[in-house]
């Protein structure tokens, strides 16, 4: 297998990630699209094609600033296809939304720092009309007394022991039912740990935890029963490592600073096993947390609504593995997602031998706290998209405008309004308003019409639990 050895135009990338295209500016990288009939579109770029799954609205409010991180998405040696998803917008060296396939170079940017993060979803057999604004209220509180809220939220401290077996182990360690993970474990090499000089340890005290940023746990509805979709990552334990393994490509590329985003190791590299093993690791740990996380939201579910729901999948959309993928390669390939979400359909050969073999794995994607949330089942269509589909509605509004924007009286009215309660009728956290999100309708509408997934359920918030960063 090649490893696309070979120096990145690291020069052409500063200025990409230095200047953002301005109001008018000649020439829009959408200048350069070409709509094809498959229901999205191609841009070419110096490093190559670049499918878009866009719809017509959606690339008319898509940011100029995307044109240089798409380049750069197609920059990285070894490259062999990359594709844009629907909540595409800008993000860190390449935009959130960005699947990128290589031959064997590990790229940082195309992974971020929180690695492994992803969605999980828990279905439950409680009617709707269950939901009185009591028990949604008191569910809120069980929740948060149970779930570490915040960016520096802790929760619970494991012994060295067991941090070694879970960040191996992954949901294998917790012994959850086979299937119900994306990936019940991600194997790490036995001679690998986790590096000294890194401030990775501190994740051994934050597993069960959420966060803050736009990670939340929901309580929603189908029209009929009641549901809960969660979403986390990998926390300091994830921000540790890939912090660590950026510096040392910054060191060893010769980046500046402002091209850290653009890091990468190739086969060849002394950090590539090691930053391989980092990310699985980072991965596992990201599992296990969202299934504590679903433990502790099944207890205080089945407290409040006298019945505890059952786990239907997790998964991830932050990620860098080794993919089989016969029918668009002939050997095995580095796929990245960075805010995107693996989607494979009935009959891949990935899926042979697990319980979704015969129907495709389940695809959570979440709206804002003010919109629809879904689950998706993939088509062989996904093919085109290299079997990824997005990762949510995608941000439309930065934290900044949104808190320059938007009061907080606003922010809470809104939500009031929309009948969802927030933080058990705590403030509204004014950066993850749903005004700050694309529609969630129209970003979906962009995957059914291309032939990516189809829609299987469609949830309705009735409340959602957010830390504050």
């Amino acid at each position: 297998m090649a490893d696309g050895r070979g120096a990145p135009r690291t020069q052409g990338v500063a200025r990409g990630l230095t200047r953002r295209p301005r109001e008018g500016d000649l020439m829009s990288w959408k200048d350069s699209l070409r709509r094809d009939p498959g229901g999205f579109s191609r841009l070419r770029t110096e490093g190559g094609e670049v499918r878009i799954f866009m719809t017509e609205a959606l690339l008319a409010e898509a940011e100029e600033a995307l044109g240089p991180q798409i380049e750069n998405a197609r920059r990285f040696p070894g490259v062999l296809d990359a594709v844009l998803t629907p909540d595409a917008h800008h993000g860190y060296g390449v935009p959130v939304g960005c699947v990128m396939a290589t031959s064997g170079t590990l790229a940082m940017g195309p992974v971020g720092y929180d690695i492994g993060c992803g969605i999980a979803a828990l279905r439950s057999m409680v009617a709707r009309a269950e939901a009185t604004p009591d028990r949604v209220k008191d569910f809120s509180l069980r929740v948060m007394q149970r779930v570490g809220l915040g960016a520096g939220a802790k929760g619970q401290s494991v012994s060295t022991k067991r941090f070694q077996e879970i960040v191996r182990g992954g949901a294998e360690a917790m012994g959850a039912r086979r299937g119900t993970a994306e990936r019940d474990r991600i194997p790490v090499d036995e001679d690998w740990d986790v590096p000294k000089d890194s401030r990775a340890w501190r994740g051994q005290n934050q597993l069960g935890s959420l966060g803050g940023g736009n990670h939340f746990i929901e309580l929603q509805h189908d029209g009929a029963r009641l549901w809960v979709m969660f979403h986390t990552g990998s926390r300091g334990f994830g921000h540790g490592l890939a912090t660590h393994f950026f510096e040392r490509a910054m060191d060893e590329l010769g980046l500046k600073r402002g091209q850290m985003d653009l890091g990468y190791f190739t086969p060849r590299s002394k950090h590539w096993r090691s930053y391989r093993n980092a990310v699985a690791a980072g991965g596992n740990f990201a599992i296990v947390n969202r299934l504590m996380i679903g433990q502790a939201v099944a207890g205080a579910f089945a407290e409040t609504f006298g019945a505890e729901p059952e786990l239907i999948y997790e998964i991830s959309h932050n990620l860098v593995q080794e993919e089989t993928h016969p029918d668009l390669f002939e050997e095995p390939v580095w796929m990245h997602r960075k805010g995107a979400t693996r989607a494979l359909p009935a009959g891949h050969p990935m899926l042979a031998g697990t319980r979704w073999e015969g129907t495709g794995h389940p695809v959570i994607i979440p709206g804002s706290m003010g919109d629809f949330s879904y689950v998706l089942r993939p088509l062989p269509g996904a093919a085109k998209a290299l079997y990824s589909v997005n990762h949510g509605a995608g941000r439309r509004k930065s934290r900044m405008s949104a808190r320059r924007e938007i009061s907080q009286a606003e922010a809470n009215r809104r939500m009031r309004d929309l009948g969802v309660l927030v933080n058990a009728g705590g403030p509204v956290p004014i950066d993850e308003s749903p005004e700050c999100y694309k529609p969630a309708e129209e970003v979906i509408r962009a995957v059914t019409e291309a032939g990516l997934a189809e829609v299987e359920v469609r949830l309705s918030p009735i409340a959602s639990i957010k830390g504050a960063d």
